[in-house]
Formats: C-alpha cells, structure tokens, sequence
C-alpha cells in the first residue's frame, strides 16, 4: 500500500490498460477504467473483479466511467493505454477536460502523440507534463472473458521523456510515486521515439512469417526469428541507430535491449534469443493478419521512423520499403492510416529536442 495514494484515469481497456490498472490498484491508488467502446469493461462494471495472473497476481475493483469526461474529473494522473491507431480519438476526448494539475503519461508512447496532445492543450492555454514511456510498464494478454489479463512481466527499466521540458520535474516525480524508481530520463522525445525496437522486430517477423499469420497457423514467434530473420532484424537495427546518431544521440542496439529485457548473455541476435525459442518460453505469434504487429507498428511506428530518417537525410531503405512491402501485402495505404504526422505539420528538431537543444548542433 503506498503511503501517498492517487487518483488515477486509465483511458483504454486493452491487456496494457487492465495490467496497468492491477499495479495500480495492488499498491493502494484510486484507479477508474474508461473504455472508448464501453465493450471491454461490461463486465466489470457490473461488479465482476479485475482478475491478474501471471508476473502479478490478485483481484481489483477499478472503478468504471461511461464517459472520458467522467473519468478525468479530479483525478491526479491520466494514463493513455491504447493502440496508437485510437491515439486521435482519445487525445481529442481527453483534451478539453485535462486540467494544469494533472500529469499524462502514454504507455507507451508512439508516433509523437504527445506533441499532438501538447499542441491541443496550448490551444486551450493549459501547460502540464505529458510523460512518454518508450515502452509499456507491463507485458500481457487480455483473455477472451474480458475481466481477467495475464501479465507477463513488469518491466525493471522504462525510459521516459517529458515535454513541455519545464515540466520535467513534476512529471518524472509523479511517474515515481505511481510506479516506483523505474524510471530513466531521457533528454527529448526524440530520443524516446527512436529507443522503440518493437516496429523494426514485429516488422522483421510479419514479413517473414505472413502466411502463418493468414492460414491461422499456431507458431512461436521466436522460434520463428531464425538466424537469416535475425540478419535482417540486426540490418534493421543499424537504421535506426544512424538516424539516433545524425541527431547526436545515443540509444540501445536491439541486443542491449534483449540483454536488459530478458536477461540474455551479450552476443550475435540468434545465439542470444535461442533461450526464447525454448517451448516453455516461446510467445504464441499472430494467428489473423488483423494484429497490430502490422496495424499500428507500421502507421504508427515505422511511418514516423521513415519520417525521422528523411528529416535527418540518413537512408533508411529497410524501413521504407517495409512499409511499401506490407501497404501492398495488405492492400493499404498505410502511411495514409497515420491521422497524428498530418496534425503536426513539417516536422523539425527544434519541436523534437525541446528547448536546452534548439542551440546546439541539433
């Protein structure tokens, strides 16, 4: 039980939002659940419990609202926790009723959603922390029951930029008061926007395991990333880490990542995941083509990469023809399906390193 409880909003009603909502809930906060459908939570607005397995176990009583409006009204932090292709509807039913005081955290953060929503509460003339994680606090399944997720684990290290940058210190102190001394701070978004492996990996499986995924084939995902899959993820990697390093910045190799994530010895990719391909360990991967592997991590995740990379004028073939790859594997646009880059009109650095940089080389 914390000895300073909040009142949290979770807005989404996914597995990362009931995870959230049980670490929360298990440490003594006020938690309220809103679920833009209203579908995914019926359940426990009748009164059935938040069941946790797994990385986290107990039962929870969130509180429900049937609006967002509801659900914002005096609460202490607000948590985005929904897949980046429902970012638009949520920021603009949010916006209007976030008030200085709070603090918004996105779990996770993705295609510059929080200077969308910055640039709606300037709009408003309201200025408070909006904390993007590059990653999760937690991993999980939701269960087809809709009342119970299994959580996989929670996660030891999450990286965090906050913007307005004046607001760094409140934000990064609330984030700490939720969730522990989990935190590490990272100079701008972007720096938290290019830490994000999960678009090249998913990107790297989907292509080279879509026919699983279309026939419903019942496949583990890492026994999956063979040595050739791990060439191409490893190829992958060495984008991004150009397009970090023409910004001046510094962030994980894609093996720095498996090592802190999973514990794993450092080494060449496919030594280091052959403890993942174990059965007892694998991960079931998608069995429809509609899975955001491909539905939000290439709008929302590899679209905005490309965009980094052509702004810093660094090649990133792999990731653009990706894109191109699966926009026509799919029969979509997919760099039109992104509704939060058109928001933002041209982008350049000054709006992505904050403040202390727009005078540096950058």
């Amino acid at each position: 039980m914390t000895q300073n409880p909040s009142k949290v909003a979770i807005l989404g009603a996914g597995a990362i939002a009931y995870a959230t909502a049980a670490i929360l809930c298990r440490d003594g906060h006020d938690v309220t659940l809103w679920s833009p459908s209203g579908r995914r939570t019926e359940k426990i607005a009748t009164g059935e419990r938040l069941i946790a397995k797994g990385a986290l176990v107990g039962q929870f009583h969130p509180r429900i609202s049937t609006s967002c409006a509801e659900a914002l009204a005096g609460v202490d932090a607000v948590v985005i926790a929904v897949p980046g292709y429902a970012h638009r509807h949520v920021l603009d039913a949010a916006a209007p009723h976030l008030r200085r005081e709070q603090v918004v955290i996105f779990s996770s953060h993705i295609s510059l959603s929080a200077l969308y929503l910055d640039k709606l509460l300037r709009e408003r003339g309201v200025v408070l922390p909006i904390c993007a994680l590059g990653t999760t606090l937690a991993t999980g399944r939701q269960q087809p029951d809709l009342n119970s997720v299994t959580i996989g684990s929670i996660r030891a290290r999450v990286d965090v930029a906050i913007v307005p940058e004046q607001e760094t210190a409140r934000g990064l102190r609330v984030c700490r008061s939720l969730f522990g001394d989990r935190f590490v701070l990272r100079p701008n978004i972007l720096a938290v926007s290019l830490s994000n492996i999960n678009p090249e990996t998913h990107l790297a499986m989907v292509l080279c395991n879509l026919t699983r995924m279309e026939i419903g084939e019942n496949w583990g995902q890492w026994k999956h990333v063979t040595p050739a899959v791990s060439r191409l993820l490893e190829e992958l990697d060495a984008e991004r880490l150009a397009i970090a390093k023409s910004f001046g910045l510094t962030v994980r190799t894609i093996h720095e990542h498996f090592h802190l994530s999973y514990n794993l010895p450092m080494g060449p990719l496919s030594e280091m995941l052959k403890p993942l391909q174990q059965e007892t360990k694998d991960v079931k991967g998608p069995t429809t083509l509609d899975a955001r592997y491909v539905t939000e991590d290439v709008p929302f995740g590899l679209v905005p990469i490309v965009r980094l990379a052509e702004l810093a004028g660094v090649a990133a073939p792999l990731h653009e023809n990706g894109v191109r790859l699966l926009s026509a594997l799919y029969g979509r646009n997919f760099v039109e399906e992104n509704d939060i880059l058109p928001e933002l009109g041209a982008l350049s650095v000054p709006m992505l390193v904050g403040e202390s940089a727009r005078d540096s080389r950058l």
